[in-house]
């Protein structure tokens, strides 16, 4: 299985910081958000990964490629621990990429994989959106495609403030926090949602997922959605994951995944708590 990684907005919530960078490479505490994403994969079992970038996204392939003058440089002045988690990066998987155009929407840029993936069921994981739990995420997906042999998304209850930010399933649970969707609406107003569930932004899709694009006209914003391609599957399942998930839409919620990392570090965990009680 191979995972596809959209990463090609513009990051426009997060100007001026995203001018001239992309959002996936802001750094949550130690890493990029890109990171930790191409993380999940790897650990998953996936290390054939491509990432769908757009205008000005070029320092994500230098983030993964390798830097000899650096590495050189660590090398000389003895940075030994610094040198070994450059090299690590490089090494994490085997990564390509290729450029949507322009903005369509995430239905355009996961039909940018297209030739990558061919007829293969793949993994779809948002650059911009970080889980984290005792089990990975996109781990218990690949679990439940073995198991029904057919599309499957990641899915989270939201509060009725926040469903009109993503994706709401309407669908019957089968068995414990799985589902069997009958149909998926993209950021309805919260008094119009079928559910408290919304799309997480991690999915395992089949190749028939390209004809279903194709058939799908622009809807919100005039942007070909992915959640409305998904609308047309045969066959589509939803699971609860059980973990916390940073979904990086605004500065408040990737500031608390900077915290959250940097209090699980033992390292700066009692100097934060200390400011943070200070400051308080």
């Amino acid at each position: 299985m191979k995972v596809v990684i959209p990463a090609a907005g513009f990051g426009i919530k997060f100007l001026p910081a995203t001018k001239a960078q992309p959002k996936e490479m802001l750094p949550v505490y130690d890493k990029p958000i890109i990171q930790y994403v191409v993380e999940e994969a790897v650990n998953s079992g996936i290390d054939d990964i491509l990432i769908i970038t757009g205008k000005n996204k070029y320092s994500i392939e230098n983030h993964f490629d390798k830097s000899f003058e650096l590495e050189q440089t660590l090398q000389n002045v003895g940075k030994y621990d610094y040198l070994k988690q450059v090299r690590e990066i490089t090494d994490l998987a085997d990564i390509s990429y290729v450029k949507q155009k322009s903005q369509k929407g995430l239905g355009d840029a996961i039909y940018c994989a297209k030739k990558h993936v061919g007829g293969e069921p793949f993994a779809v994981l948002l650059g911009d959106t970080i889980t984290k739990g005792s089990t990975l995420c996109t781990k218990q997906l690949i679990d439940i495609y073995k198991k029904y042999d057919s599309p499957v998304i990641s899915i989270k209850k939201l509060p009725k403030e926040k469903i009109e930010r993503d994706g709401v399933i309407n669908g019957e649970e089968i068995e414990k926090n799985i589902f069997k969707i009958k149909n998926l609406i993209e950021k309805p107003l919260y008094h119009q949602a079928p559910s408290n569930l919304a799309i997480l932004g991690r999915y395992i899709l089949t190749s028939d997922i390209f004809d279903k694009i194709e058939d799908t006209e622009p809807g919100i914003g005039g942007k070909i959605q992915l959640t409305d391609a998904l609308s047309k599957l045969d066959s589509i399942y939803g699971t609860l994951f059980d973990g916390k998930t940073y979904d990086m839409k605004n500065r408040f919620e990737w500031l608390k995944a900077s915290i959250d990392f940097a209090i699980e570090d033992n390292n700066t965990k009692i100097e934060l708590l200390n400011f943070m009680k200070e400051f308080i």
